[in-house]
């Protein structure tokens, strides 16, 4: 007996892809509705563990002198920090001004030819013109120490890391914390162990400048030729005489980019290690920011611009450079005598840089704010109440006035359906962590703004990042402001924010835009060229307009470095946002700025850093899961 299969109307009917997600959401609206304003965990700034956390500082300052901890390994590493910088701040304030400006114009000479070196000149005179000298200099040896630091222990890290398989596979987490870490949330645990000071400043600088002295370390050697490596052990040579003589020389050019990436993070990271009262220019930028004063903060802003740049060009000058390109004899004799005549000068000269030659303009610049303020006070204050009114009250609304559980529980479907399982997993246990450490409601207004700097960093991104790609004229105007835009540390993008828009939660979205968008540009822009020339013109003899090429074609194939232009924008934003707590934007990056300025409200502080690292870790995973999970077209349907 045969039998035949029965096709019933059932099993034809297929459910709609957006019918499952749309009925969550439905389910999330209505248990909003019947539970709002129910387990919202209201901020309480006396919470017990703040306290505790408080309590503790107190008793690890009442026993530096007489714990073990301290006194055999922690004291000894400050003393030597200490002492280091010492010994480099000694040496630069001996040089004084004539003695600075021809061995540092001398050794950009020799690195990049008399235009960098002439440039090289021209920006150290200008740290006196500013009025900065010593602010200056003592930036100077700040940034030596924590590189130095950094590349001592980074680049054999990063060898070993590049030569070792096992090795990356244990060190890439780590380094994704700390990258992910907002600058702030170094601070509060240096501290607590290693006191305030240039110390606890050159350490917290070596910190968050060390992982891109590893990260590319390692792939500069990974990426060394396996048929050289087996050239040299056929010949005999042993693993020592391998690593020095193949995969070092080799890998070269792509180690000077991991020394300008320290350079450059650890001159973003100084300023921001003036609030643990680590010397230089950061003090006056701090001061300005107190004080609401543009004119403060622009000469500072100023030199340390002209401090990365002239660092920069000097490094991607050597790492440009072959290994066997050596200056020529007009750049030796003209560095020989440039650096000649500077110390030759020095008992000449005064060390320090005279008055007379220093150029105060602080009073303009504030007239010219003051200025800006009233002739663009319509135009600022309807984008700042427009981005206000219709973005941010009304999901600080959203989030602060929702149980603490449906918004856990509505972000684990949203990384669960993005991500998949392990991302959520994470994004729940980070949320899980943030309430019971008592900054609920802090980290949802935080959030907020995050959501809303991103979302306006992505549109912005993705709209010059199209451009850039489909116009090469325009990619060439504007690669050389990205690159200024790169090399400035982020709190010189306070200055025009709070010029435009004064303390608000919006200057540091629009701050945090700025130095969010360049990276994200690049990435964008990057990830469209990348597709395949034959696809395009595949696309194009069948007819495709320009419309639909890039959105049926170069977006979708662009989707991992789009992905990776949002995970990018969010870590970004969220650094940047924490430090514009010290211009109105509230929440967690002011717990943080309140516990480091007022002793009690430590405890607070630091829990808001930690709380700061968690909602970092949850966004970075749920983009990073993004970017490797498979698209919804391409998935297996049943």
């Amino acid at each position: 007996m045969s039998s035949t299969a029965v096709t019933t109307p059932s099993s034809r009917l297929k459910v709609p892809r957006w019918a499952v997600p749309a009925g969550v959401a439905v389910l999330f609206v209505v248990a909003y509705l019947v539970f709002r304003g129910t387990a919202t965990l209201p901020h309480d700034k006396e919470a017990p563990q703040f306290l505790a956390v408080t309590d503790l500082r107190e008793w690890i300052d009442d026993h530096r002198n007489d714990n073990p901890l301290f006194l055999y390994f922690l004291n000894y590493i400050r003393l030597f920090v200490g002492w280091l910088y010492g010994l480099f701040q000694s040496v630069l304030y001996a040089l004084g001004w004539p003695g600075i400006t021809g061995v540092l114009g001398a050794l950009a000479w020799l690195a990049g030819g008399w235009r960098i070196g002439l440039a090289a000149v021209a920006g150290v005179s200008a740290f006196g013109f500013l009025g900065l000298w010593q602010s200056s200099v003592d930036t100077l040896a700040l940034v030596a120490v924590s590189v130095l630091l950094s590349l001592a222990i980074g680049i054999p890290l990063g060898v070993w890391a590049g030569l070792s398989g096992r090795v990356r596979r244990v060190i890439t987490p780590v380094l994704d914390v700390m990258q992910i870490m907002p600058t702030f949330a170094y601070l509060a645990p240096l501290a607590l162990f290693f006191h305030i000071g240039a110390p606890a400043g050159a350490i917290a600088t070596m910190i968050y400048s060390i992982p891109p002295a590893i990260r590319i370390t390692a792939l500069a050697i990974s990426e060394v030729s396996p048929t050289a490596v087996e050239a040299s052990g056929s010949l005999g040579a042993t693993r020592r005489q391998t690593l020095f003589k193949v995969y070092l020389p080799l890998a070269r050019s792509t180690m000077a980019l991991a020394v300008n990436q320290t350079i450059m993070m650890a001159l973003s990271m100084v300023v921001i290690a003036n609030l643990i009262s680590a010397p230089g220019l950061g003090g006056d930028i701090i001061r300005g920011l107190s004080r609401a004063q543009v004119g403060i903060m622009l000469p500072a802003g100023v030199a340390i611009v002209i401090m990365a740049v002239l660092l920069d060009r000097t490094m991607m000058a050597i790492a440009h450079r072959g290994p066997h390109s050596k200056p020529s004899l007009v750049d030796l004799v003209a560095a020989g005598v440039l650096a000649v005549a500077g110390v030759a000068l020095i008992p000449v000269l005064p060390r320090t840089w005279p008055e007379s030659l220093t150029v105060n303009f602080v009073a303009e610049v504030n007239d010219a704010v003051r200025w800006a303020e009233t002739s663009w006070y319509g135009v600022t204050t309807f984008i700042k109440d427009l981005t206000t009114g219709v973005l941010l009250n009304p999901l600080e609304t959203l989030l602060t006035s929702s149980p603490w559980w449906l918004v856990a529980l509505a972000v684990l479907a949203v990384a669960w359906r993005v991500s998949g399982v392990r991302a959520a997993l994470t994004a729940l246990v980070c949320l899980l962590a943030i309430a019971l450490l008592g900054v609920w409601e802090h980290t949802m207004q935080t959030l907020t703004t995050v959501v809303v700097a991103v979302f306006v960093t992505l549109v912005a991104g993705l709209l010059l990042g199209v451009a850039a790609a489909r116009s090469p004229r325009y990619s060439a105007v504007q690669r050389p402001i990205l690159d200024a835009a790169q090399t400035m540390p982020a709190f010189v993008y306070l200055l025009p924010a709070l010029a435009l828009f004064e303390t608000t939660r919006f200057t540091a979205i629009f701050a945090s835009v700025i130095y969010a968008v360049p990276p994200v540009v690049r990435l964008v822009e990057d990830g469209i060229k990348g597709v395949p020339a034959t696809v395009v013109e595949a696309a194009t003899s069948a007819g495709s307009t320009s419309g639909q090429l890039l959105w049926k074609v170069q977006l979708p194939m662009a989707r991992r470095a789009i992905l990776l232009a949002a995970n990018q924008g969010i870590v970004m934003t969220l650094a940047m946002v924490v430090v514009g707590g010290l211009v109105g934007a509230g929440a967690l990056g002011y717990d943080v700025v309140v516990g480091f300025s007022q002793r009690p409200d430590f405890g607070m502080g630091f829990i808001a850093g930690i709380a700061t690292v968690l909602l970092g870790v949850m966004l970075d995973r749920i983009t990073q899961g993004a970017d490797r999970r498979p698209s919804p077209r391409k998935r297996k349907t049943t």
